[in-house]
């Protein structure tokens, strides 16, 4: 498992009982995790002093319960990068933390091939890997099936001063997207795929990540550049492990390109039993 343990402004203090106990900033929450099945020890205090505590409804979503004030917004940073979270209805803060291994990776991965860099980032959310990318030197296309998210993502580079970089920010359907790119003739140097379990695209499009996630990685191996660098694919679908995303690479971009691909968990370390809590998969092609 390759772990997150660069954060300043984020901790997972503890975790139990199907909950995680994290500090985000100067701000603890308390959130569910459908990992946590064990139940030990409630060690921290800040099980009782934290300022939101989110439930989950069973009708589905759920309610943040506040003990103390926050903001409405407040901003971490990863190293020279500044993130905006805030506590949204469905249970998310706007920042996935394990994403920073990641975020790691494909900026190194940019910075060593010493050559111009394009990437194309579908599902890309608040913009994690979008600004790591850029400040290593790469350009960007960020691509997001909702306006907020992308929205959130102008912020978040603005926060940190990356307002003028080469990004252009998208609001479409990724699959719809990507094959518009290709009809263009447009090429990138790399892929970054971080898709939702289900979701709908602006249209109503129905995304279900185990009935189109081949479709569309084999898709994406018509957008690449004649020379591409990596393709980063991204899971925190339970039945999705990281066996089988290696799997699709293999068949579809390691077929075309040939090159290496590794696949692996992402996590988090739990400050109070000095072990790792597991939060998704990653399988990453590098030529």
């Amino acid at each position: 498992m390759r772990i997150a343990d660069n954060w300043r402004d984020y901790k997972l203090l503890d975790c139990s009982g199907g909950e995680k106990l994290e500090k985000w900033g100067d701000i603890v929450l308390i959130r569910p995790d459908p990992q946590i099945i064990w139940k030990t020890e409630y060690k921290s205090p800040e099980w009782e002093s934290a300022h939101a505590r989110y439930h989950r409804s069973e009708k589905g979503g759920g309610q943040w319960s506040y003990k103390k004030k926050i903001p409405e917004s407040w901003v971490v940073k990863y190293g020279h990068l500044s993130f905006k979270v805030k506590p949204t209805g469905f249970k998310h803060t706007g920042l996935f933390p394990e994403q920073a291994v990641n975020w790691d990776l494909a900026g190194r991965l940019i910075k060593e091939a010493n050559r111009p860099i394009s990437v194309l980032n579908l599902f890309a959310y608040t913009g994690g890997a979008t600004l790591a990318c850029v400040s290593a030197g790469a350009s960007v296309c960020h691509v997001d099936a909702s306006k907020g998210m992308v929205q959130w993502a102008r912020e978040n580079a603005a926060l940190s001063g990356l307002s003028g970089s080469p990004i252009r920010w998208i609001t479409d359907d990724c699959e719809k997207f990507t094959a518009r790119e290709i009809k263009r003739a447009r090429r990138y140097d790399a892929v970054i795929m971080d898709p939702p379990s289900y979701g709908r695209g602006p249209g109503q499009e129905v995304w279900k990540l185990e009935d189109n996630i081949y479709s569309l990685v084999r898709l994406c191996t018509e957008v690449l550049s004649d020379n591409p660098l990596f393709f980063m694919l991204n899971s925190y679908t339970a039945g999705l492990s990281p066996s089988v995303m290696a799997y699709i690479l293999n068949e579809t971009v390691g077929l075309k390109f040939k090159g290496t691909v590794t696949s692996g968990e992402i996590g988090l370390p739990v400050l109070e039993s000095g072990l790792a809590l597991p939060c998704g998969s990653t399988a990453i092609w590098t030529k």
